[in-house]
């Protein structure tokens, strides 16, 4: 299976001061078997130099500097040839991920994940997370604010991809789970857009947990992972004002789609 993904983003900065500068993270994780890929990245016309940094479990992010006011725009396209394995679990990752994080209150929720999910573990618990988060959570555009973390949509009721993922983590974390976040591109979104879905260690691999339902994990490809929305946002900026005005992200593989069982377990490829 080949998979072209893209994104566009456009924005202007204000406020720029001296040192200001962005990070994207938009390129699928090393571990992707890239057979062609391109970045460009300008500002009121002008090329910007940009750099690859690695980041957590083969993250790449692209780093820009001295970043001024004005007009930004920037293109990713990249084809990918296959399915990679997922990066090996490490001892450390097994204790990072079993903690709260600032999206995932982990340790607000032990009381309702014990009464909820109790006598559950490994495979089944992951179906039956998934499943009541899938059920209980209604899917609403811009519902939810970019503070809220598990314990507002758990109130709320509803939120988008993040929201649902942030809510499963914490829950698996809850009931003593290793459980992390990934960004990913995902064929056959609707609407399109870059996809937050769950990673958890059970019987001694990760496993893609997916509440929306909204894309067939087989087909996903890994960007950025960590312990939530936090870790791995598509643009972080720091010493200036962003206003995005546009976010075009495509994603599609070369045949058909594959068929999604969600009992099924998949490793993020």
């Amino acid at each position: 299976m080949r998979r072209a993904v893209s994104c566009r983003i456009e924005a202007e900065i204000r406020e720029a001061d001296g040192s200001a500068a962005l990070v994207l993270a938009v390129a699928p994780a090393a571990e992707a078997a890239v057979v062609a890929e391109s970045l460009v990245v300008t500002q009121d016309g002008m090329d910007l130099p940009v750099l690859e940094l690695a980041d957590d479990h083969g993250g790449r992010l692209h780093c820009l500097t001295n970043v001024r006011n004005g007009r930004l725009a920037i293109f990713y396209k990249a084809t990918v040839a296959g399915r990679a394995a997922p990066p090996p679990a490490r001892e450390i990752d097994l204790i990072h991920y079993r903690r709260p994080s600032r999206y995932c209150e982990s340790d607000r929720l032990p009381g309702f994940a014990g009464d909820e999910f109790r006598g559950l573990r490994e495979l089944p618990l992951l179906d039956a997370v998934s499943s009541w988060v899938g059920t209980r959570l209604a899917y609403v555009a811009a519902s939810s604010r970019s503070t809220d973390g598990a314990v507002a949509t758990l109130l709320a009721r509803q939120g988008v991809c993040r929201d649902f993922a942030h809510l499963v983590i914490a829950i698996l974390r809850s009931c003593d789970t290793p459980a992390r976040l990934a960004a990913v591109y995902a064929p056959g979104l609707s609407p399109m857009d870059f996809h937050a879905v769950v990673e958890a260690f059970v019987e001694g691999q990760w496993h893609v947990v997916d509440a929306t339902g909204l894309a067939p994990r087989h087909a996903m490809l890994r960007i950025a992972t960590g312990r939530d929305a936090a870790d791995v946002a598509f643009l972080t900026s720091a010493g200036c004002c962003v206003e995005l005005s546009r976010l075009e992200v495509a994603a599609a593989t070369d045949g058909p789609l594959p068929t999604e069982d969600p009992v099924l377990p998949v490793q993020l490829g």
